[in-house]
């Protein structure tokens, strides 16, 4: 008995402390505090709430960053660290604030406790890739004067540094922090009452029912299910996880091998961060960084995400087609059999979008209004035995305030280095060294920004692969002459695309845990299912259409002709379309592709694109006529 009383002590104080995250984040959306007379900065809100996450932190995870079922003396002593540290900052920021100048040993306390548990905690949960990151500005900052060239900057004692990133409200109090806390968490909170009233499996019937009867069904439920999920979902890697437990044995049972199998559950979870509403809340961040509507980041974001889809739901038929794949599960649930008994779904996400889109509401009122509709229609009607109720309510508080551990380290330590960029003017210098390195060649500026955002994304969530890039490389591309948001949205795609790029695939890598294939050797086979993505960035760059920015003509007349290039370089790479193709057919077919695509880098125009385009639509129309008299069989390797 008395071994379990610390448990359940223990259990209890992480189960107080992650709901008091999300109801802090209720009342403070609902103006609680102004409306009862208390005047509360917004800095304060948001030490109170790194104080949880931090305290959180160090009860839940262990040394190596795995959870432990019970918390040691030294965890527990910096965890009260933390907590007493965030909470005085939290209770004196405004004396703090007023005395900034003069440099008060307090200021110098809290700004080192919360830089040393911030970077010991993103250690665990991150791992050693960002610590890395973070770890190499730190140390420039402290020895910037010593750096040659262009790069050269401002040092800072320890004193004035730990004081400054631990601190002021550019730093760790900056924009990120107060995003992932005021407008995050709820879409957390919001996507976790959905599951827990039945969406998740409502999201994967529909995609089964919609999709399943057709050819390679069960690779079209994966990319159906995976869209839909991934769009609230803030992580690629627990989509694939939540999802692929389920699409990948029904790929793997109608002839899919397990490595395209694999591979088309992490494309297909990852490409579901890119897509609105919510991409992986990124938007929100994007919103904030650019100071304009998330109506309009969402509506930039949507054309791109289509045009993933489309590839990547292209490929899956065309090899199904290919392999002669059919669907093996017939006893599925109609449309209608799951619109019938999930229907009430709809209520929250028809308020969700109408609060975004139409009544133009704030992301985080928007959320707040979801959430009690998801409440309100979960505990009143169930989806096939899942139902909400009180007590599944009182679960998902505590959910929603241990998932968002990791994201507030993150943004956390990504206020670090928005502040070490600002303090000492290396943000401008790495601008500068980047466009003065390729002069005027945009696309080549694009290509060394796309390696730099996958290697610097490798292992990150979302929105802190967003936060990150969007301090370091995006000041470049605009400074080069690129429209904002389609500068921040190259960044983003890059970012997450490593999440299927080798050697840190974590998405494909996750996969291939459920198939128990070969990880590696998945990546690599997500590269391919998911070639489309590497190119997308550059054709919404080159062609600004593709983000909402021109008439609905040219819009209409960029989306086809993208739409015909990825359809012929996917039939290009399985070799299939109608029928099997050969070396010859394939290479015409993928030419005709990148021809017809609109990269304006070069010398092309709508002329040549639309004949590429043309002469791709003839060739795939006399292909599939061919077809109809040829039925494949048995499988190659693309």
């Amino acid at each position: 008995m008395t071994a379990k009383k610390p448990a359940g002590a223990r259990a209890a104080l992480i189960a107080t402390l992650a709901s008091a995250m999300v109801v802090a984040c209720i009342l403070w959306n609902l103006s609680v505090p102004t409306r009862i007379g208390m005047a509360i900065l917004t800095q304060q809100y948001m030490a109170f709430q790194l104080g949880l996450a931090l305290t959180l932190a160090y009860l839940l995870y262990g040394w190596g960053g795995q959870e432990k079922t019970r918390t040691g003396w030294i965890d527990a002593g910096i965890a009260l660290l933390a907590f007493g540290t965030l909470m005085y900052c939290a209770y004196d920021f405004v004396w703090l604030l007023r005395e900034q100048p003069y440099r008060p040993w307090q200021i110098t306390f809290v700004g080192a406790v919360v830089t040393l548990t911030v970077m010991e905690g993103i250690r665990r949960r991150a791992g050693w890739m960002l610590f890395s990151i973070v770890g190499v500005f730190l140390v420039y900052a402290l020895f910037a004067d010593l750096v040659p060239g262009r790069l050269i900057g401002k040092a800072l004692s320890v004193e004035r540094l730990v004081g400054y990133v631990g601190f002021d409200p550019n730093a760790v109090f900056s924009t990120p922090l107060a995003v992932g806390t005021i407008i995050v968490l709820l879409f957390v909170f919001f996507g976790q009452l959905l599951f827990a009233a039945g969406g998740g499996s409502f999201f994967t019937d529909l995609a089964m029912a919609a999709t399943g009867r057709s050819r390679g069904g069960s690779a079209k439920i994966s990319v159906v299910g995976s869209a839909l999920f991934g769009s609230i979902s803030g992580s690629a890697v627990s989509n694939v996880v939540t999802t692929g437990v389920v699409t990948i044995p029904l790929m793997n049972r109608s002839g899919y091998t397990k490595r395209d199998a694999g591979a088309i559950e992490a494309v297909a979870s990852t490409g579901g961060q890119l897509t609105p509403p919510i991409m992986g809340a990124a938007a929100f961040l994007m919103a904030e960084f650019l100071d304009i509507p998330y109506l309009q980041v969402a509506g930039a974001a949507l054309l791109p995400a289509l045009l993933y889809y489309l590839s990547v739901f292209a490929q899956v038929d065309l090899i199904a087609g290919r392999d002669d794949i059919q669907n093996t599960d017939h006893d599925a649930l109609t449309t209608r059999q799951v619109l019938a008994e999930g229907w009430h779904f709809a209520l929250p996400f028809g308020l969700l979008l109408a609060a975004l889109f139409w009544w133009r509401m704030d992301p985080e009122e928007s959320a707040l209004l979801a959430s009690v509709a998801i409440v309100a229609v979960g505990m009143l009607r169930g989806y096939r035995g899942e139902r909400l109720t009180l007590k599944r309510l009182g679960e998902v508080f505590v959910e929603t305030g241990t998932s968002m551990v990791n994201l507030i380290l993150v943004v956390a330590a990504a206020g670090f280095v928005i502040g070490i960029l600002n303090i000492t003017g290396l943000g401008f210098a790495l601008t500068l060294v980047l466009v003065d390195a390729v002069g005027s060649n945009v696309a080549l500026l694009l290509g060394i920004s796309a390696i730099i955002c996958i290697v610097l994304g490798m292992g990150m969530p979302t929105s802190g692969v967003y936060v990150l890039l969007a301090a370091l490389v995006a000041p470049s591309l605009v400074e080069a002459g690129i429209d904002q948001i389609a500068a921040h949205l190259f960044i983003l795609y890059f970012g997450m695309l490593s999440m299927i790029t080798p050697p840190v695939a974590l998405a494909a890598y996750a996969a291939a845990t459920i198939t128990r294939d070969d990880p590696l050797a998945t990546g690599v086979a997500a590269m391919r299912v998911g070639w489309a993505s590497f190119l997308i960035p550059f054709l919404f760059v080159a062609t600004p259409a593709l983000l909402g920015n021109g008439s609905w003509g040219q819009i209409a007349f960029a989306l086809v002709l993208s739409g015909i290039g990825i359809l012929a370089v996917t039939a290009g790479i399985v070799g299939f379309w109608g029928r099997r193709l050969g070396p010859a057919l394939r290479t015409v077919m993928t030419l005709a592709g990148l021809v017809a695509m609109p990269l304006g880098f070069w010398d092309t125009g709508p002329i040549i694109h639309s004949a590429a385009a043309a002469l791709a639509a003839l060739l795939a129309l006399w292909l599939t006529l061919q077809g109809r008299s040829t039925k494949p069989t048995g499988r190659v390797e693309p």
